[in-house]
């Protein structure tokens, strides 16, 4: 498929008071988003961690009991969204989850689900400042391109679209859009992730699809606060507007961002845009390369 509309969710952190009530307010959104004609859907980056608020304040409010205890409730969150991407027909990306892994580390782990069951995930690459010295989330390696019906998609956490080599390495993998789900506790931090995924998008014309968590949860000491506004981005060039804001939402204002993407563009701006960043990309000299000259003065 190589048009299609996608929906981008601008996501409310909240304190569900069950497992009912988080399954109804996730089930509710996807409706929402599907009824609007959107087959690919966006959580962002740690949306699970609104299940934490069920437990006891003694668990929600200590950084390793709440990780421990959302193991419990993993495998039902995965089914969940499965279970929405048969229904709705969608691709469908889950906010992602502190997964725990069989050597005891927890990765942040975003899943990808399909509308006829198969379900993939990219573990989050390069952590923060927060994950590694506070909460103790750990990298994974696994770098993943997802070919699927609607096309070649890769996805970028947060962080890790702040870093240009691997989303290079997915575009060259034949990636046409990558899903950036964001967590960002300052305007600064969304500033960060909102400036690199369009800087991805212009450096490998591509579409990047940008989804944060937004608003408070006091109760939390993981996502208390949390600043953003969804958008889609694309190279500015032939075909995409020209500041390549295709899509974008208000700041902190819940609610999803529809675009209609055409992948077609991709590959004509690829081919014959104004620039070609995406086949000039190899003139570039490796930094190993790069002679210096410190020149004082």
């Amino acid at each position: 498929m190589k048009r299609f509309r996608a929906a981008v969710a601008q996501y409310p952190v909240s304190q569900p008071a069950s497992w009912a009530e988080a399954a109804a307010g996730l089930s509710q959104w996807a409706a929402e988003a599907a009824a609007q004609g959107a087959v690919l859907l966006v959580f962002p980056e740690y949306a699970a961690m609104a299940l934490a608020g069920m437990f006891a304040p003694a668990v929600y409010g200590d950084l390793s009991a709440q990780l421990h205890e959302l193991q419990k409730l993993r495998e039902d969150y995965l089914e969940l969204h499965q279970q929405l991407a048969r229904r709705h027909g969608v691709h469908l990306l889950a906010g992602s989850f502190p997964w725990l892994v069989e050597d005891g580390r927890f990765h942040n782990r975003a899943w990808l689900l399909t509308p006829d069951g198969k379900a993939g995930f990219q573990d989050k690459r390069v952590m923060t400042r927060f994950e590694r010295e506070r909460w103790s989330i750990t990298a994974a390696g696994e770098l993943k391109l997802f070919d699927t019906a609607l096309g070649r998609i890769g996805v970028q956490i947060c962080y890790d679209a702040e870093f240009p080599l691997p989303a290079r390495a997915l575009a060259e993998a034949g990636a046409e859009l990558l899903l950036v789900p964001s967590c960002t506790d300052a305007e600064a931090g969304y500033h960060r992730v909102r400036v690199a995924a369009q800087a991805r998008a212009l450096e490998n014309q591509c579409y990047t699809l940008l989804s944060p968590l937004v608003g408070e949860a006091p109760w939390s000491p993981a996502v208390d606060v949390n600043v953003g506004a969804a958008a889609v981005y694309g190279p500015p060039d032939h075909g995409f507007p020209a500041d390549g804001v295709v899509a974008q939402g208000r700041l902190n204002q819940p609610g999803w961002i529809l675009a209609e993407l055409d992948l077609d563009k991709v590959a004509q701006v690829r081919r014959d845009g104004q620039v070609l960043n995406y086949r000039h990309w190899p003139e570039q000299a490796p930094t190993a390369a790069m002679a210096v000259t410190v020149e004082k003065l």
